[in-house]
């Protein structure tokens, strides 16, 4: 190792000609620059393995014989305001995308990032809006099942087997699978739950303009403080759900 310079030893992996002995003899060596470029590859790794790990349901299903895979996931189930946003993406076979996960564990530039990514390179996509009269109509449940039908439905080809996050949808006409976290497990939900909630904060960054007295820019619809006592001074508006605690005790009142 102590004759090759840094500018081989990078090279060595970029090329990716990488062996067992030849990371050991980097561990041993003593110069930071290896080290770094170590850490570097290190981590490139354990990302690659990760992304593969989250392709364990897709393979599966193909190997049933079920080569497009849908994957369904929601954004907005909890709030007090706005729409739940239903996502439904079909991925190429595979589909490389570094940093894929659960919508909620990226920050906002990441998932931003990866919104274009998915877009860009999704077989099909669709993003269903239940809004706050449907919830309010059907409860969220029901809303949230009926966007994730009409955004399967919308896929173009139709997926021969469906990945869903935790909900169960009986009424499909294909095989699907109901897994529980699944927007951390499976490639295909995880892009899903990108999609749902990279559209809804949009969404509610764009009502804050028209509803700039409960600041949806900033909690997107969910009930904080400052949400709850916007609420209690100008009263609701067309996006609240009447069916949400503690509006619907607040209206009762009123």
């Amino acid at each position: 190792m102590t004759n090759l310079t840094i500018k081989e030893i990078e090279n060595i992996f970029l090329v990716g000609d990488v062996t067992e002995d030849f990371l050991a003899s980097c561990r041993k060596d003593a110069r930071k620059s290896v080290q770094t470029i170590l850490r570097r590859y290190e981590r490139t790794q354990r990302e690659q393995e990760r992304l593969d790990a989250m392709y364990v349901y897709e393979r599966a299903a193909i190997a049933a014989g079920h080569a497009i895979v849908a994957g369904v996931d929601e954004a907005g189930r909890g709030p007090l305001a706005g729409p739940v946003a239903v996502a439904a993406v079909i991925l190429p076979q595979e589909c490389y995308l570094p940093h894929l996960n659960d919508s909620k564990k990226l920050s906002h530039a990441v998932r931003e990032e990866l919104f274009a990514q998915i877009t860009e390179q999704a077989v099909s996509y669709h993003v269903a809006l239940m809004d706050a009269e449907m919830i309010d109509r059907m409860n969220i449940l029901q809303a949230t099942r009926t966007g994730m039908y009409e955004a399967i439905g919308a896929l173009t080809p139709a997926p021969d087997e469906v990945l869903i996050d935790a909900v169960e949808l009986p009424k499909l006409s294909m095989p699907s699978q109901s897994i529980i976290k699944g927007d951390a497990k499976s490639a295909s939900i995880a892009a899903a739950s990108i999609l749902a909630k990279v559209t809804r904060d949009r969404l509610m960054e764009a009502y804050d303009e028209r509803y700039p007295n409960y600041g949806f820019a900033k909690h997107k619809g969910y009930g904080t403080r400052e949400h709850i006592e916007a609420i209690q001074r100008y009263g609701i508006c067309s996006l609240h759900r009447k069916s949400f605690e503690p509006i619907r005790s607040m209206l009762n009142i009123m």
